[in-house]
């Protein structure tokens, strides 16, 4: 069996710490409820749990899908509003990039976790049109219970 919640907990907190998010949270709030002083903000949704048993007998192998939602406010007119996002994506990716050391990102949990990462197309809307900006980051998180 997996803790569920352990697990979580630490990717949360592996990913909250990654920059200076003003606002962070598990659950999940719509941009437009956000002011511009509370961005950037991010926000981590679980999404959905995969569990398969590879071997008759063997523990079941569980792939956790999780969303961190990214938004950021661009005051600049005259400025790509992506110049605001792309740091925050470099950051996210960096806190969940495998320490060299052991080549995995276990989250801190190596009895349960077995590795954490980007996992899929990253959602991006750019805020061309207006002044904010959003991203859906996929994260799947490989554990054996």
């Amino acid at each position: 069996m997996i803790a569920r919640e352990t697990i979580y907990a630490a990717l949360y907190a592996q990913v909250t710490g990654a920059a200076a998010f003003v606002t962070t949270g598990r659950r999940l709030r719509h941009w437009n409820e956000l002011t511009p002083a509370e961005q950037p903000a991010l926000f981590l949704r679980q999404k959905m749990e995969v569990g398969a048993v590879p071997v008759l007998g063997a523990p079941t192998v569980w792939t956790l899908s999780v969303e961190l939602h990214l938004y950021a406010h661009c005051s600049d007119p005259y400025g790509p509003p992506a110049t605001v996002l792309n740091p925050l994506l470099d950051a996210v990716e960096a806190a969940l990039a495998p320490p060299p050391a052991i080549g995995v990102q276990n989250l801190g949990l190596p009895a349960m976790v077995q590795h954490a990462c980007i996992a899929g197309k990253v959602t991006i809307d750019e805020g061309t049109l207006r002044d904010q900006i959003a991203a859906i980051v996929p994260v799947e998180i490989l554990c054996i219970g």
